[in-house]
Parts: structure tokens; sequence; C-alpha cells
């Protein structure tokens, strides 16, 4: 049996299973490659089939109705042509290919192009400073770089021995123009297969809590390892899915690339400069999109418009990137008639636990182990295996959508991997089911009074109160409990920011919260966040540590002992 077609048996038989969870857990075993390269062995093969090659493979749609499309045959075509091209110009198997796009066809066609030829890809986000740049091109290595002509002026402060590579305008000496692919032969192949563990993706982290670390993906861990990832979201042949993320993050792979061409489903693309709940339900409508994933960021900004706007909702609804408050789920439910179903997965691995499709589903909850991934909860003090602790994964048997390593990062690496587990760092509790639920990052939970605290928790109940957009809470130093919890919060557009603000969302909390749980101060401010994002709550509490110890301005801050209507 070829690999295309154990690739494919692996692939069907969690198609027949996507709505037998238990049968899928007990059957499935990852396939077993020594050599894997999904664009010769995949994505080429389904552009040869007569059902597919003419079908769109991407459409990306703009905000002035234009639109772009390519068909599985065309971009099969297209990439082997870079291939080549990028061969002819001196790129070899093993360089690094910095990919620094946004949401537009070259983007897919170099993704494609750079597996092929055995390239290290670096997706970068277009929103990357000079000063990031210098980071990522001094720690990934980079050799060359793909990027707009737009984002060109960026690279002149930023050092190192690399060629640029320019779509769109006239390049500059020494800049290398990718309109010139389009002379290159379509013909292209490597001396040798590529391995199974050969290096194929660095994707540098968000950050959240320290400094972005280097994951590196293989031919097979995030090609193949994102079997895992079509089996929760449901995609079958045929589907349109929409993915709202940015480029340059592993959740732009997951969504927009592996997992819908492993399904062989179309990738639908909207670009927007601003965000339009609107908008976004016309294009769906319009588009026939089946299935949808977006962050609770955007989840939380749909639900504030009329979700009746759009007539025909995805029969597949998915949510990832950070926990997803059960109020969203509620909303959405009541209004298009399905249930968001959570996925928790990281840049280092493919989803490892979800809610799959018909399971029933605890709102609020993350699911179940996926399909290849064993998991264990582990306290994070004693290293003791209970229902609650730090999610773990078994690499006795190790999946595959597990990250090779930290690249050039040994001690981070083994840090990770200890005790015959790979540590996410992130805390679950699981029920008597064996339903997981996310309580927080180990890095966030705290004590107040001796009570262990999830943020994630307040927080949930904190954007149920109709003034309050987003909030984080964090440890404030206190004098009696040693901390209490402290939120600080963007307001909800028409709602003004200060001390009535502060008194309902305290009355909110203290009728919705046990005692040893309420929030107890608040602060109205912006949310500091990665480039991807997601919060930093570790800004937070360090603002909160350097203000008690008086090396930092206090901002205002409202406490429930501000307000004696609460202390009765």
């Amino acid at each position: 049996m070829s690999v295309t077609e154990e690739f494919r048996a692996a692939r069907d038989r969690l198609l027949e299973l996507r709505e037998d969870y238990t049968r899928a857990r007990a059957e499935f075993t990852w396939p077993e490659f020594s050599e894997f390269n999904f664009g010769f062995d995949w994505f080429d093969h389904v552009a040869k089939d007569p059902q597919r090659r003419d079908q769109p493979a991407l459409i990306i749609a703009e905000l002035d109705g234009s639109s772009t499309q390519r068909t599985w045959a065309q971009l099969s075509r297209r990439s082997t042509q870079i291939a080549r091209w990028l061969s002819d110009q001196g790129v070899k198997r093993g360089d690094s290919i910095a990919i620094m796009l946004g949401n537009q066809v070259e983007l897919w066609e170099s993704m494609l192009a750079g597996i092929k030829l055995g390239a290290v890809l670096v997706p970068c986000t277009t929103q990357l400073t000079p000063t990031d740049l210098r980071d990522r091109i001094e720690r990934g290595h980079i050799q060359w770089v793909i990027t707009n002509e737009s984002e060109i002026p960026k690279f002149e402060s930023v050092p190192g021995t690399y060629t640029l590579i320019q779509i769109g305008g006239q390049p500059a000496p020494g800049i290398l123009d990718y309109a010139q692919s389009a002379h290159a032969e379509a013909e292209f192949s490597l001396d040798s297969p590529t391995r199974a563990d050969e290096t194929l993706l660095r994707y540098f982290t968000s950050g959240t809590t320290s400094k972005a670390k280097l994951v590196e993906h293989t031919h097979t861990s995030y090609p193949v390892g994102h079997l895992s990832t079509m089996f929760w979201i449901g995609l079958e042949p045929g589907d349109i899915h929409l993915n709202v993320a940015s480029p340059g993050w592993a959740k732009h792979a997951w969504s927009n690339f592996f997992t819908p061409w492993i399904a062989e489903a179309t990738v639908f693309i909207y670009n927007y400069k601003r965000f339009d709940p609107a908008a976004l339900m016309n294009q769906m409508d319009a588009r026939h999109v089946t299935s949808f994933c977006a962050p609770p960021t955007v989840w939380r900004l749909l639900i504030q418009a009329d979700l009746s706007e759009l007539k025909n909702p995805p029969q597949k609804l998915v949510s990832a990137g950070e926990p997803l408050n059960a109020e969203v789920i509620d909303q959405v439910n009541k209004a298009w008639g399905q249930v968001i179903r959570d996925g928790f997965g990281q840049t280092e691995t493919t989803v490892q636990i979800a809610n799959p499709p018909g399971e029933q589903i605890t709102i609020g909850a993350m699911g179940r182990p996926m399909p290849g991934y064993e998991i264990v909860l582990r306290d994070p003090a004693t290293g003791e295996e209970g229902d609650l602790g730090e999610i773990c994964l078994v690499t006795a048997q190790r999946p595959l959508g597990l990250m090779k390593r930290y690249f050039e990062n040994e001690e981070k690496t083994n840090e990770v991997f200890r005790d015959g587990v790979y540590h996410t760092g992130d805390i679950a509790e699981r029920d008597e089911r064996g339903v997981l639920t996310y309580v927080g990052r180990a890095d966030d939970v705290f004590k107040s009074s001796d009570y262990k605290i999830s943020p994630f928790e307040l927080e949930s109940v904190l954007i149920e109160h109709p003034g309050v957009a987003e909030a984080a809470v964090v440890p404030a130093p206190d004098e009696l409990r040693l901390t209490v919890p402290k939120a600080y919060i963007v307001a909800s557009g028409g709602y003004e920011p200060g001390p009535e603000l502060a008194e309902s969302i305290l009355a909110y909390c203290r009728e919705h919260l046990s005692a040893f749980k309420r929030v107890r101060r608040i602060e109205f401010a912006d949310l500091p966040k990665t480039i991807s994002g997601k919060i930093r709550r570790v800004e937070l509490r360090q603002a909160e540590e350097q203000r008690h110890g008086g090396s930092a301005p206090a901002g205002t801050e409202y406490k429930d002992t501000d307000f004696p209507n609460l202390m009765n």
C-alpha cells in the first residue's frame, strides 16, 4: 500500500466514525510513515481525481466584492512551478524560508511549493515590526523571505544573510521578483522523498507568559497529525470551511491549510480591515459556508450583532485559541440552532481535546481526548495523577500531532518532555463522564485565602454582565487574604467606565460567585495582548506587584469596600 493509500484509509476511517466517538477512540491508530510529503503524496493526488481537480480548493473574497478562486489542479500545477523556480534561484532542501504574507493566493502557493521543495517553512505575521523580525531572522536562521512590496522597508534595518523575494511592484537590485516564477517549468521532483521525521515547519508561539518559543514540526506531525483536527470539526469532502485566523500563526495552518485539504474541503477566506458581523454573515450565506471556526474574541463580537441575519447557518461550528464562555455558546445555539464545539490544542500539537460531532456536550467544557491522544492529569507539584491537574500527553504512545522539539532549546524541550509525558502547562478538571473542563494556564491560577482561583472561571461570569466586553482576572496583593481576585475590564459599547458600572459588575459577581471566588477589585483598562490577540495576564500580574511595592503608579481602582451596598 502506498503512503497516499495508507493516509487515505486512515482519513476515511475517521470520516466513517465522525459521529461515533467511542469507536473512533478505540479503533483509530496513527498511520506509520517513514516518508511522506503532503504536497506530492496528498495534494497532487487529490488534484488528479476527476471529481475534485476542477473544484475550488481555495476561495478568497475581498471587501470590495471581488474574489479569487483556485482549483485543486491549478494549485497543484502552480505550486510545482514555484518549487522549480525557487530551486532554480538556489533554494535548497532544508533551507529556511520565512513566509510573511496576508490572506492571498501566494501564501497557499508558496506553502505548498515549500513542502514540495523540502524547505523549512517559518510562517510570520505581517504585524511584525523590524525588532520582531530581527529576532525571528536570527533565531530562525532565515535564508529566504517571501513577502509583499509593502513589507520590504521593514527589512532595511534587519541584519542577516537572507534573500528577499518580493510580491508586487518592481524589486530593487538584489531582491528576487516572485512574478518571474510564472516563466519556470511546471516540473519538479526531489532527489529522494522527504522523511517522515524531517523538519517542515517552525512556528513562533504567541508568547503569553514568556519570550516566544520556536516550535518545530515535521512532514507528518502537522500534515498527518491534523487528522485529529478534522475529526473534531467534522469536515467532509465538499465542505466550504471558513476559519477566522491571521496568517503567521499555527491556527492558520490548522484550519486554513492542512485540515480542510485533508478532508478535501474548500478553504474559504473573507478579507476585511475592520470586523463587521453583518458583512461576515452575508459572505457566509452567499458562499454557502458549511463549517465555521473562530476564536472566542470573534464569537463575542458576533453575539453583539443580530445573528438572525444569517439565513443558512453552518452546520459545523467550532472555536479554538482560548476557552469559550458558556454565555456565547448559549446565544449562538438559540439563534442558529447549532452548538459551538470547543477544541483545545497548542502550537506544539494538533487538537488534543475537543467536543466532537455526535457527542453530548457539557456547555463550557473542553470535551474529551481526541482519537490518537492519551491524556492524563497530573498535579503540578507532586506529579500524582487525578481528576484535577496539568494536561499531559502520554509519550509512550506518542501522538503523531505532537511537535518534534523546541528549536535550539534543549533545556525547554527536556522540561516539557519529562517523566514519560509531554507537559502542556494547562490545568483541567475531569468529571465522572471523562469530560474535561479548562481551569487555566498553570502560570495564571493563583490562591486567595488558601483557595485556588481559576481566572477563566471568573472571567466567564464577568463577561455575562452586559457592560463587560472583555475581562482578565489576576491576583492583587492583599494584607488579609495574601491576594484577592482583581479584574481588568474593557467596557462594552454604550457603557461608561466609572464607579457606577464598577458597582454593578461587583454586585453581579456577588450574586453569581461563591464568596471565596468573588472579584474584589476592578480597574477599567485596555488589555495587553500578544500580536496574535491573546491576553498577556503576566503583564497585569507584574503591574499589580509593582504597584503594591510602590515602584509604579496605581490606576483608578474600585474595591468592593468602596460601596456600602455590597458590604451588607
